[in-house]
């Protein structure tokens, strides 16, 4: 009876190793997996960043397209009307 409790403890030693090596190599992988999640999310933060203020940007230069638009059309509006009163103050 002993020498197969001394046994089974043996094998039941070999599977705790076994265990403890898996944990560890699982551990390992987690922390690796851990540095290029924050990495990522670093990298992500910074291109959304980047990405808003293009965002930004881009509104800014249309409302800035559109104002010279209604600005441009004003304006030839106005020199038509001039046109038309100078055309009329030539005429005999």
């Amino acid at each position: 009876g002993l020498s197969e409790l001394r046994a089974r403890r043996d094998e039941l030693s070999g599977r705790i190793q076994d265990e403890e090596a898996e944990r560890g190599r699982l551990q390992a992988r987690i922390a690796t997996l851990s540095r290029r999640l924050s990495d990522t999310s670093e990298s992500l933060a910074g291109l959304r960043s980047a990405r808003a203020h293009i965002d930004r940007t881009i509104a800014e230069m249309d409302t800035a397209s559109g104002q010279i638009l209604d600005n441009s059309q004003t304006l030839l509006d106005i020199l038509k009307e001039e046109m038309g009163d100078l055309g009329k103050a030539i005429e005999p």
